[in-house]
């Protein structure tokens, strides 16, 4: 049988991760692309390979795979900004970043990618109609930074496949779960609730999936999906208040209020110049608070039908990441934060699809 190795850029992100521990359960090779001086490498169950999407000779041995081994290419790399700042590293790494990995992937000729894209990048659709996969992206039909670079990078990726790179795109809507310490912005939200320094939640909600659940299908993708299709990886639509509804009923703490999206709006400017000067990435900003009230009604139907994908119940995955943080020591309950190997403890890791 022929040997396979899978190449994961961003693999020290929160998808990232959950993709190496889900390829290392399956007991395959994994190649783990991570920028210097990450300290989330050491918690990878993977060959670690350290370099930048946006410099094209930091990924030469990353790529220098043995002759006769065939390479699977996850592209998780992103820049993830939900503030008002302008950023040019979001078009950089999301963007260039992309053109560079998949020029490469075109030369080495990697068997297959799987680029992960994400629901920002599809139009607005108003409310009452489902959202699903499109053919064609348009930065100028999205709002925001982070959403209109993923609508390019999506074409750009569709202009490769044209040159015949076989290429597949998945796109997950707000990913959420274990494997994180508070990077991402729902697994904050989660720690500040649990800490008792959420004092409010705000009435709008979103798609929400697991990241174990977007892994597995990410690897059906790079198994069935077809060349040049797109698949969106969506969980289902909660509110925000039913959200911290299912923490207070997990955890018996108590239940915070969700205040109007006028008034979280009026407050989001100072929220977000308290966070820059505490260090910390803010809850809700401008960005949010729209992407809060907007249709957010997707359907995965495509890919379950084609690659099997069937997504958990937010209580579940709430549950396991609640006991995910736990027994890390991210909450300080439990004395210090391990720095080895990430322990999901008493949850149950995921099915393989």
């Amino acid at each position: 049988m022929q040997k396979t190795v899978y190449l994961v850029t961003g693999a020290a992100g929160h998808l990232g991760t959950a993709l190496c521990e889900a390829l290392h359960a399956r007991g395959e090779n994994v190649r783990a692309l991570v920028l210097p001086g990450d300290a989330g490498a050491a918690r990878l169950h993977a060959d670690v390979f350290y370099g930048n999407v946006c410099d094209r000779a930091s990924l030469a041995g990353f790529f220098d795979v043995p002759e006769g081994v065939r390479s699977i290419l996850v592209h998780c790399a992103a820049v993830i900004d939900i503030g008002g700042a302008p950023s040019d590293m979001v078009y950089a790494v999301n963007v260039e970043g992309t053109r560079n990995v998949m020029q490469l992937c075109l030369e080495k000729a990697v068997s297959r990618v799987v680029y992960v894209n994400s629901v920002h990048a599809l139009p607005p659709r108003p409310f009452g109609v489902v959202r699903r996969e499109v053919d064609a992206y348009s930065p100028d039909m999205v709002e925001g930074k982070y959403a209109k670079s993923k609508a390019m990078a999506a074409s750009l990726v569709q202009e490769f496949v044209q040159k015949g790179l076989p290429a597949v795109t998945v796109q997950p809507s707000g990913i959420i779960g274990p494997y994180d310490g508070g990077n991402n912005h729902l697994v904050a939200m989660v720690i500040r609730y649990l800490k008792g320094k959420l004092p409010a939640g705000v009435v709008g909600g979103y798609d929400f999936v697991d990241v174990r659940d977007v892994a597995d299908g990410i690897l059906a993708a790079a198994e069935k999906g077809r060349v040049g299709e797109s698949y969106l990886l969506t969980g289902g639509f909660y509110s925000v208040r039913e959200m911290l509804g299912l923490l207070a009923s997990l955890t018996g703490k108590r239940r915070v209020p969700c205040v109007p999206v006028w008034l979280a709006r009026l407050a989001a400017p100072f929220s977000e110049l308290h966070a820059r000067r505490k260090k910390q990435r803010p809850l809700f900003t401008a960005y949010s608070l729209r992407v809060l009230r907007e249709n957010a009604r997707f359907s995965h139907d495509k890919a379950t039908a084609e690659l099997g994908y069937r997504p958990r119940g937010l209580d579940e995955t709430l549950a396991d990441t609640v006991s995910y943080l736990r027994r890390n020591g991210i909450l300080g309950e439990g004395g210090k934060r391990r720095g080895g190997r990430i322990s999901l403890g008493a949850a149950r890791p995921a099915p393989v699809r």
